[in-house]
């Protein structure tokens, strides 16, 4: 008599970046895919973001590269500039995506969001906004979830890729956190000054960092990196007030940036964090991607494009015909680990360096680092 296989159906909890990706390759396999996101608006919010060609490579492979392109402002060198402006280097940036691909991509995060969740959209996930899950029971075959509706479900996988603050990872007994690394920065979204082309960074100033990226033809991201301070002791309503204080200390196109630093709901600030989860990332049919398994600063412009290679692995082990067992699981973590480590340290390292006020080798950091992550995964 013919029998016919039960399709495996997964949960993703949390709808960012990893994700999203997560969700879209395990659907163009035919895998059933549950997406829930905690957050109503489905998580489209934020100011810019830096892409490197690793993580264009994977946005390729997601289907939504010629979006991404033609909305974001692709690049290929680096500007180190004083304080006051005046350009002191341009280098070349590596393509670690390969020659075909940018070395990097700058774009409104809000865009490259919605672009994501429309190709979930559009892949067929059931997708519950407002939502959040609870591990209730695994066992050899399965995992048994309380929604937030109160409707319990059965899945072969649960892929917990709710962030940097996961409620699954510690569900599941995995008590690593993230550490603060002194640093903190400020974001904005911002009109594109004429003759902005590419990243500028100044080392110097009253910041450790100040710069911008290309965001599109009219817009930027700025950013100013610091040292931490208690975010509770800063008044929400004094954000733009106190960026454009910090970005008093910078000239060039920092001038035109400043003066449109006027509402202070457009501005972020963020401490840096680190985090890396050693040993595993599962504990039983439970698995960690992204933020929830790692974290960095963004020294390297990396935490996107980790996220997204994650998901990218995981999802080729899981439609590779192997068993989903520890065994694959295992695979997947070891695939990953030395990587993400190398990724993590040497961006801890760069903003250590600038802590510390040692003018260590950075560009022989990030040369070799980059050089690493133009190999595939």
């Amino acid at each position: 008599m013919e029998t016919t296989m039960r399709r495996k159906r997964v949960l993703v909890v949390g709808g960012g970046t990893a994700g999203n990706a997560m969700t879209v390759l395990l659907r163009r396999a035919g895998i059933d895919v549950d997406l829930v996101e905690a957050r109503p608006d489905g998580n489209v919010r934020g100011s810019g973001i830096t892409l490197q060609g690793n993580a264009l490579r994977v946005l390729r492979e997601l289907g939504v590269w010629d979006e991404v392109r033609e909305q974001g402002f692709g690049f290929d060198s680096l500007g180190l500039t004083t304080p006051e402006g005046a350009v002191l280097h341009v280098g070349d940036v590596l393509r670690t995506g390969g020659d075909d691909l940018p070395a990097t991509l700058g774009m409104q995060r809000p865009v490259l969001q919605r672009i994501l969740v429309d190709a979930v959209r559009a892949s067929g996930a059931n997708v519950r906004l407002g939502a959040t899950a609870d591990i209730l029971t695994q066992d050899d075959t399965s995992v048994t979830v309380r929604l937030s509706d109160g409707v319990e479900e059965r899945y072969d996988l649960v892929v917990a890729a709710d962030g940097l603050h996961s409620a699954t990872r510690a569900a599941i007994g995995i008590d690593t956190r993230p550490e603060p690394t002194g640093m903190s920065i400020w974001r904005v979204a911002a009109p594109r000054p004429a003759g902005v082309e590419r990243s500028d960074l100044s080392h110097g100033g009253p910041c450790y960092i100040a710069g911008y990226t290309p965001t599109g033809e009219d817009t930027v991201y700025a950013y100013l990196v610091e040292p931490s301070r208690d975010r509770a002791a800063i008044a929400p309503e004094s954000y733009a007030r106190e960026m454009r204080r910090l970005a008093e200390g910078y000239g060039g196109a920092w001038d035109e940036i400043r003066d449109s630093i006027t509402d202070p709901a457009q501005v972020n600030y963020t401490c840096f964090d680190r985090m890396l989860v050693e040993g595993s990332w599962h504990r039983g049919r439970v698995l960690l991607v992204g933020d929830a398994a790692h974290c960095c600063p963004p020294t390297m412009a990396q935490g996107a494009a980790m996220a997204l290679e994650d998901a990218w692995v995981l999802s080729r082990l899981l439609t590779s015909g192997s068993a989903w067992d520890a065994e694959l699981f295992t695979r997947y973590y070891e695939r990953r680990i030395d990587r993400v480590r190398m990724v993590v340290e040497a961006s801890v390292q760069i903003g250590q360096w600038q802590l510390d006020g040692v003018p260590g080798d950075v560009p022989g950091l990030m040369g070799a680092t980059m050089t690493a992550l133009r190999e595939l995964p």
